[in-house]
């Protein structure tokens, strides 16, 4: 019977979570019962090496601070800014003002770093200007909720900051790796959205300019004074990493100063802003090592009590070839999506799934990516969809969920899309990180 005994963890630790109780004590609770058949009173000493492992990696200290520059970021006054731009050259376009969200939502994700800042920011901004141009409901819905998860995918991430560690990958050449993924993703939501505006043109009208369209050199004056400051900052960050003058801490730690500056730059820094800022950051931090910590004590078990050895007789017992494993491994992470959060499944399948995935002959990088994009996907399949849920809180009551489950099912097949290509064409995500590798 012990040797079903990671059978059993995964069992209790669903039971837990479908009754309710927090991820963080699920998985460590769990740890702590099947850790005491396993070690005995040694589990205690376990625990502890796990709790020192987390504090002191040095990786991780790079989720404060993203999470900070995010926070900070969400009151400098640059999201406000790059709405303006930003729409005065996407709004005569067919669907104008939702192309100009996707792409505003784009730069915000590659300055925060944080889903749910860049999406309730960008939501309060553009559903209002949406609604009064009589844009199609689902349209506006698909558009907030897919534009504003693209920081799962657009670096920086703090996802990818957790992931790397937990898959024992260095998150610099995920964030690298990252960068076509997510411009591919994005670059499909723009043609969905122009094309579906050219076919039915009510869903997204065109603006048509009116007496108060501003010349071409106050429309270039006004670009520039929105976009310059955060493509800095976005260079600070990624251009560091990439061009290898610092490590991802390092990088956040620019961007987290970065962040405060900029406040200062659009004049809204106070200490009342700053303290808001620390406290949410304090907030995030916390949940989050805490559910990393339960995650990483549980898998410690897991392993110690024959797990890994079970699953590779599961695997062999089912003689899969190496592409229908893979589409095994992503199709049970995507089905996880429709009932957990990102963070546990990651925590869940990911160090579980490794093994498996090189043993395969599969690059640990490419499949991290591939997993990033089955997280995006979760982000708007319900019931849980955190970005519709999101997306309640700030829409007005003229917006039904029936809008919004509608309006995210097309962004939904275009993530999908965007799997495929990367599947087919592994140099998507491979061919950058050799690229840097070589220039460094």
């Amino acid at each position: 019977m012990t040797e079903y005994l990671p059978l059993f963890m995964l069992l209790a630790m669903f039971v837990l979570i479908f009754l309710g109780v927090h991820v963080a004590f699920a998985l460590s609770g769990t740890a702590l019962a099947f850790g005491y058949l396993v070690f005995k009173d040694a589990v205690i000493f376990q625990f502890m090496d796990k709790i020192e492992d987390i504090a002191s990696n040095f990786v991780l200290a790079a989720v404060p601070l993203f999470v900070f520059m995010g926070s900070m970021l969400e009151r400098s006054g640059i999201a406000e800014a790059l709405f303006e731009a930003v729409h005065l050259w996407t709004r005569r376009l067919p669907g104008g003002l939702a192309l100009g969200t996707v792409i505003m939502c784009v730069i915000f994700a590659a300055s925060t770093g944080v889903i749910g800042a860049t999406e309730t920011v960008v939501g309060l901004l553009a559903i209002p200007v949406m609604l009064k141009y009589a844009y199609d409901k689902p349209l506006i819905c698909g558009t907030i909720c897919a534009g504003g998860s693209l920081g799962t995918i657009i670096p920086p991430s703090v996802v990818v900051v957790v992931l790397g560690p937990v898959a024992d990958v260095s998150v610099g050449d995920l964030l690298v790796g990252m960068v076509f993924p997510g411009l591919i993703m994005a670059g499909l939501y723009l043609l969905y959205i122009f094309v579906l505006c050219v076919l039915r043109p009510a869903a997204g009208p065109r603006i048509r300019p009116g007496a108060d369209e501003p010349p071409l050199a106050q429309r270039v004056r006004v670009t520039l004074h929105a976009l310059v400051p955060p493509l800095v900052m976005i260079f600070a960050v990624l251009g560091s990493i990439m061009l290898g003058w610092a490590a991802p801490t390092e990088a956040a730690a620019l961007g987290a100063l970065g962040s405060i500056l900029l406040t200062l730059f659009y004049r809204r820094f106070t200490f009342g802003v700053l303290t808001e800022a620390v406290l949410k950051t304090i907030r995030i931090t916390a949940m989050i090592m805490a559910i990393l910590l339960g995650g990483t004590i549980f898998t410690g078990v897991f392993f110690a009590g024959g797990g890994i050895a079970l699953t590779s007789q599961l695997v062999s017992y089912l003689n899969l070839h190496a592409w229908a494993l893979l589409a095994l491994l992503l199709g049970l992470c995507f089905l996880a999506g429709f009932v957990l959060d990102w963070i546990s499944i990651l925590l869940i399948f990911i160090p579980i799934f490794m093994p498996l995935v090189r043993a395969a002959g599969f690059d640990p990088v490419w499949f991290s990516i591939l997993f990033l994009i089955i997280i995006q996907t979760s982000y708007l399949t319900p019931p849980l969809a955190p970005a519709i849920f999101y997306l309640r809180g700030i829409s007005p009551p003229s917006i039904t969920l029936l809008d919004m489950y509608k309006g995210v099912v097309p962004f939904i097949l275009l993530q999908i899309v965007t799997l495929a290509i990367v599947m087919v064409f592994p140099q998507t995500v491979l061919w950058l990180p050799a690229q840097l590798l070589g220039f460094k």
